[in-house]
C-alpha cells in the first residue's frame, strides 16, 4: 500500500476514533450518578484521545520508514550487485543507483538499460513494495490497537484533557523547533559557503571595494574577465531604488490608513481598503512590465522636456513602482495598528476640547507609532528583497551613484544573475552569491532589530 493511500486512511481511522471516543464516553457518563458532569473531561476531550492513539503512532512509524526507507533499499539492492559493480566508486555506483530508480518511477535513464539494470530495477521495486505493505499492517495494526485501547481506557477517572493537552504542546513545541532548525539551516548554510568565497576573497575587498565585475577569468588570457568582487555600488543602488520607494509609499500609505481608520465612513472603508490591498496581490513581474513600458519612458520624457539627461533604465522608474508595490503593506498595517488604539483614549481627548486632528497628531498617532514603524520597516525589507521590478527597469549596470536618473542594480538581483545557468559552485563568481546573501540577511537583520527595540520602547510607555 502507498503511503499516498494510507495517509487518508488513517485519518479516516482516527476520525473514527473521536466518534467512538466520544459516544463511549458519554454512555459511561450517563451510566455514573450525576451523569456527563461526573467525567474528569469532557466527552469530546475522550474523542479527541482516541483521535491521536487512532493516528498519532502509525503516522510517526511511517514517517520514520519514508526516512530510512531509500537508505535501506538502495543498501540491498547494492548487495544484490555484482562484485565489479559494488567496487565501483562511490560517484559512479551513486549515478548507477540514479539510474536504477530513474528506471523504476519512468523517467529518463542517463546510459543504456541493460539485463543487470532491469534486474536491479525490478529487486527495488519489490523491496520498496515489501516493505510498504509492512509499513502499512504495522501503521493499520497500531491505529485499531490505540482505538481499541482507548475504548477501554474510558472512564470518569481518565484524565483525557490533560494527555490533549500534553500532546498538543508537544506538537506546538516540535512545529517550532522546526521553524527554528529551518532558519538555522539556512544560515549555516550562507555562512559556510560564504566563508569558502572569503577564502579566495578577501573580506575588506568585498565590503569595501568600489567596483563590481565578478566575471572571473576561465583562461589566463581572457579578455574582460575583472573578477572585482566590491558591494558598495550594489548596497548602494539597492539603497537608493529603496529609498525612492518608501518615499512614495509611507506618506500615501500612512496617509491612507489616518483617512481609512479616522474619516472613512464604514461604506467607504469597506470599498477602498479592499481595493487598495489588491496592490499587494499583482504580480512583480506585472509591476516589471508597467515600470519599463510605461513609468522609465514617461520619466525620461519628462527629465528630457527639462534638459535633464535620464537613461532608459533608472533607478528613479524602478523606485517608483516599487513604492507603489508597497503601500499596502504600509497603509493595512497601519490602519490596523491605528484602529487597535483604544476608544477611550479618543474620547479623552476629544472630552477635552481638542480636535479630531489634534487628537490624531497627539494621542493615536503617538500610541500607535510602534506598529507603524513596524510596518515600515516591514515595507522597507519587501523593498530590498525586490527583483523582478529592478531586473526591467533599473538595468544590471552596477553603477556607484546617488543620481536616480541613471542605471544602478541591486543585492538581489546580482545574486540572480550569479546563479542563473550552468554554475561552478567552486569559483568565486558563484560562491559571491552567497557571501551577498549572507550581508543582505545581515542587513535585514538589523532591520528587526531596530524595529523590536522600537516597539518594546513605546510600549512601555503606553502599557
Amino acid at each position: 500500500m502507498q503511503p499516498s493511500t494510507l495517509i487518508p486512511i488513517l485519518l479516516i481511522l482516527s476520525a473514527a476514533g473521536y466518534y467512538l471516543g466520544r459516544k463511549r464516553a458519554l454512555r459511561v457518563g450517563s451510566e455514573q450518578a450525576g451523569g456527563v458532569r461526573r467525567l474528569h473531561s469532557l466527552p469530546s476531550y475522550h474523542g479527541y484521545l482516541l483521535a491521536i492513539w487512532a493516528a498519532l503512532p502509525a503516522l510517526i512509524v511511517l514517517s520514520v520508514w519514508l526516512a530510512i526507507a531509500p537508505k535501506i533499499i538502495t543498501h540491498l539492492v547494492v548487495a544484490g550487485l555484482s562484485q565489479d559493480i559494488q567496487n565501483l566508486p562511490p560517484e559512479r555506483l551513486g549515478l548507477v543507483m540514479n539510474d536504477v530508480r530513474n528506471l523504476v518511477e519512468g523517467n529518463i535513464v542517463s546510459g543504456e538499460i541493460d539485463e543487470t539494470m532491469k534486474n536491479a530495477a525490478a529487486h527495488y521495486t519489490r523491496l520498496q513494495q515489501t516493505g510498504n505493505a509492512v509499513i502499512a499492517a504495522i501503521a493499520l495494526a497500531l491505529s485499531a490497537g490505540g482505538i481499541l485501547l482507548g475504548w477501554k481506557m474510558v472512564s470518569p477517572r481518565l484524565r483525557a484533557r490533560r494527555y490533549v493537552e500534553k500532546v498538543i504542546t508537544f506538537v506546538l513545541i516540535t512545529c517550532s523547533t522546526i521553524a527554528i532548525f529551518t532558519t538555522l539551516g539556512i544560515v549555516l548554510s550562507l555562512l559556510f559557503e560564504a566563508m569558502r568565497f572569503f577564502r579566495a576573497i578577501p573580506i575588506t575587498d568585498f565590503l569595501f571595494g568600489l567596483e563590481w565585475s565578478p566575471q572571473t577569468a576561465i583562461r589566463a588570457d581572457q579578455v574582460g574577465a575583472s573578477g572585482a568582487f566590491g558591494t558598495v555600488p550594489l548596497f548602494a543602488g539597492t539603497m537608493l531604488i529603496s529609498l525612492i520607494a518608501m518615499l512614495v509609499a509611507v506618506p500615501i500609505g500612512l496617509l491612507s490608513a489616518i483617512y481609512l481608520s479616522e474619516y472613512a465612513s464604514g461604506h467607504v472603508r469597506a470599498v477602498v481598503k479592499p481595493v487598495l490591498e489588491i496592490l499587494a496581490g499583482v504580480p512583480t513581474v506585472v509591476y516589471g512590465f508597467f515600470a519599463a513600458l510605461t513609468v522609465a519612458p514617461t520619466v525620461r520624457i519628462i527629465g528630457e522636456s527639462i534638459g535633464l539627461t535620464v537613461s532608459s533604465e533608472s533607478a528613479l522608474a524602478a523606485g517608483l513602482v516599487m513604492g507603489v508595490m508597497i503601500i499596502p503593506f504600509v497603509s493595512s498595517l497601519s490602519d490596523d495598528v491605528i484602529n487597535a488604539v483604544p476608544q477611550a483614549m479618543r474620547d479623552g481627548s476629544l472630552a477635552l476640547g481638542a480636535t479630531q486632528s489634534e487628537t490624531i497628531r497627539r494621542v493615536i498617532f503617538p500610541a500607535a507609532l510602534p506598529g507603524i514603524v513596524g510596518g515600515i520597516l516591514l515595507a522597507l525589507s519587501r523593498a530590498i528583497g525586490e527583483t523582478m521590478i529592478v531586473v526591467m527597469a533599473a538595468g544590471l549596470s552596477a553603477n556607484l551613484t546617488a543620481n536616480p536618473l541613471e542605471a544602478v542594480t541591486t543585492v538581489t538581483v546580482q545574486i540572480v544573475t550569479l546563479l542563473t545557468g550552468d554554475q561552478e559552485f567552486d569559483s568565486p563568481k558563484t560562491l559571491a552569491a552567497f557571501a551577498l546573501g549572507l550581508l543582505l540577511f545581515t542587513m535585514t537583520l538589523i532591520l528587526n532589530v531596530i524595529a523590536l527595540h522600537v516597539v518594546r520602547k513605546y510600549r512601555e510607555q503606553y502599557e
